[in-house]
């Protein structure tokens, strides 16, 4: 599903710019995988190069069997329905409701009015927001309001889902509420890659932990704990 070989970033030719060094790496369909690390090791860069926002200097990127060098520009939209994002902040729209913030994401790609109102109530109801589809943004939690950025990320029925320090802003119940539905979302089939700084969360999951410093993956383990 994802493969990194001997990848390496660098943003200027200077030695102390690489933000990651010679990554190998290769993650299984269906994996939750955690990555954890102190900020500045590499992790936001490691995303970004999945997602295609940021090129590789040296290195081979090959996700759901699309080899990245051979990625044309014009054919990075298609890439990036596969892969599903959720953020620290939510970014969801003020001004729309749950319902229509879910929806936006269906818009943009051309799906029609009526498979929207088909696939929408069906994503909010995985996330637990079965409800709320006329609520506005600002009247809801911030647990509820990452499960809304949650179903628009997963509503175009990605492969791959990355959840970028998913609860960093919540509280611990609302942080596991967010935890639980990554968990019935990988269920499903998806593939999950979450980061985060929470020690108590990566070691009650118990899944496979990838730590990456200085830009190396120092330690790739399952099953086992974090101290940051």
């Amino acid at each position: 599903m994802i493969l990194l070989d001997r990848v390496s970033k660098s943003y200027s030719k200077k030695s102390d710019s690489t933000a990651l060094e010679r990554i190998s790496l290769h993650i299984e369909p269906k994996e939750f995988v955690i990555i954890v690390g102190p900020s500045g090791a590499g992790k936001s860069t490691l995303l970004k190069l999945l997602t295609r926002e940021e090129k590789p200097t040296t290195g081979k990127i090959i996700v759901g069997g699309i080899d990245y060098e051979h990625l044309k520009d014009k054919d990075v939209p298609r890439l990036r329905r596969r892969i599903g994002v959720v953020f620290q902040d939510f970014k969801l729209l003020p001004n729309k409701t749950v319902f229509e913030n879910v929806a936006f994401a269906l818009e943009i790609i051309g799906i029609s009015t009526k498979e929207i109102k088909h696939t929408v109530p069906r994503v909010l109801d995985i996330v637990g927001l079965k409800g709320k589809e006329k609520s506005m943004p600002m009247e809801l939690s911030g647990g509820e309001r990452q499960r809304v950025a949650i179903a628009r990320a997963i509503v175009r029925q990605p492969k791959i889902l990355i959840a970028d320090e998913p609860t960093g802003n919540l509280d611990p119940k609302h942080a596991w509420d967010v935890i639980r539905v990554l968990e019935k979302i990988n269920r499903f089939g998806t593939t999950v890659l979450l980061t985060t700084h929470n020690q108590d969360i990566v070691n009650k999951l118990k899944r496979r932990v990838i730590t990456i410093e200085g830009g190396k993956v120092t330690s790739d383990h399952s099953g086992g704990t974090y101290r940051a």
